[in-house]
């Protein structure tokens, strides 16, 4: 009898537990927004070291943001990128559309020549810092769509030309992209901790302490 009062003053007490609400979801990092200058006043100065880089560290393409869409990293930046529309058919082959190449200024209509450029190349990330990365990690930033700095269409001619180099050794050839080119460089390294050597950063602050004083730099860390 005292086991069943028990028992029955238990299960009083536990209907009684207040619910209580989920988790709440990961906020993201709210965006920071600064000057050229004081963004490249944030990097830190380390030297670069490309041992034992190959570019199948990094895993890329892949799925997109859109899992069900048929298109992979590659395909969606060209989609959104888009300054007119291309037809997408059958294995997301895209056919019309046409893009603007900020790097040369180009216009172009072909797909076949442009290239969907990492801003700040596999190799250049490597020697910065992601060689102590985990692959996941490597491979969030391969096909990082959640910045739309990341990720740019340009003519392949121009993406080649630039390499793996940063803006100590090449910037675009179009003089109205150098500033937002410069700005993007230092949001992309802000953005997933990479460091910058001192070549580098002489070269960066020639641009934040001239010509792109007044460029708006904005980034969401990655955790």
């Amino acid at each position: 009898m005292i086991k069943n009062l028990v028992r029955g003053l238990s299960a009083l007490s536990l209907a009684f537990v207040p619910l209580l609400p989920p988790p709440a979801a990961q906020a993201a990092p709210a965006a920071e927004v600064t000057t050229l200058s004081d963004a490249v006043g944030l990097l830190k100065v380390t030297e670069e070291d490309r041992a034992g880089y190959t570019r199948s560290s990094f895993r890329h393409w892949t799925a997109g943001e859109d899992t069900t869409d048929g298109c992979d990293t590659r395909a969606e930046v060209l989609l959104a990128e888009a300054v007119v529309a291309p037809a997408v058919g059958t294995g997301c082959k895209l056919t019309g559309g046409r893009w603007t190449s900020y790097f040369d200024g180009q216009d172009v209509t072909d797909v076949g020549s442009l290239d969907v450029a990492h801003l700040v190349a596999l190799g250049e990330a490597w020697e910065s810092g992601a060689s102590a990365w985990t692959a996941g990690r490597r491979e969030a930033y391969a096909n990082d769509q959640g910045a739309d700095v990341s990720l740019v269409a340009v003519t392949a001619r121009t993406n080649r030309q630039k390499a793996d180099k940063d803006p100590a050794d090449w910037t675009p050839p179009s003089p109205d992209a150098q500033c937002r080119y410069t700005g993007e460089w230092v949001a992309t390294k802000l953005r997933w901790q990479l460091t910058v050597d001192d070549r580098e950063l002489e070269a960066l602050k020639v641009y934040a302490e001239g010509p792109c004083e007044d460029t708006v730099v904005r980034y969401a860390p990655m955790a």
